[in-house]
């Protein structure tokens, strides 16, 4: 089989989704045939979400995008792009030290996986500061988080607050 052309993976944890992440996947999707959105299970990273639920947040937030679909994946990057002959990944980046950890990231899985190439898209200004981290953190001191989040994310943050 050959690699499949002008389809492209965006992986990530997603814990939770931001609206960061979403314009990411959207204007990767507006350039691309179709757009894999990879939620790592990660299980190292102590998840506030599961991997189901956040892959249920993904697929709610991108419904309006049609060339997109989600999946889940355990391991590596590589061996998810390697079963689906995807041979482009999409990584948004917010700032300088983003493109640090990313560029080592790219570099290491076209080693692991020869013709993986890695595109990054910047972040628009006003979600270069957004990251999941700040957003739980905001969310689990009752801070709102409202326009930082698609709406059931807030609603899943602020029942995860409650338990």
């Amino acid at each position: 089989m050959s690699p499949r052309n002008g389809v492209a993976v965006c992986p990530g944890s997603f814990d939770p989704p931001t609206n960061g992440h979403i314009d990411v996947i959207e204007r990767a999707a507006r350039h691309l045939d179709h757009v894999v959105v990879a939620v790592i299970a990660n299980p190292s990273k102590e998840p506030m979400f599961s991997l189901h639920e956040r892959t249920e947040m993904l697929e709610k937030a991108l419904t309006h995008v049609s060339n997109t679909e989600v999946g889940s994946f355990d391991g590596l990057l590589v061996d998810f792009a390697r079963e689906r002959e995807i041979t482009l990944v999409v990584k948004g980046l917010r700032a300088v030290s983003d493109y640090d950890y990313e560029l080592q990231m790219a570099q290491m899985n076209a080693a692991l996986l020869p013709g993986l190439d890695t595109m990054f898209v910047t972040a628009k200004p006003e979600w270069a500061f957004l990251s999941s981290s700040l957003v739980k953190e905001v969310s689990r001191f009752g801070g709102p988080v409202d326009g930082l989040v698609p709406e059931h994310v807030a609603a899943a943050l602020a029942a995860q607050r409650g338990r």
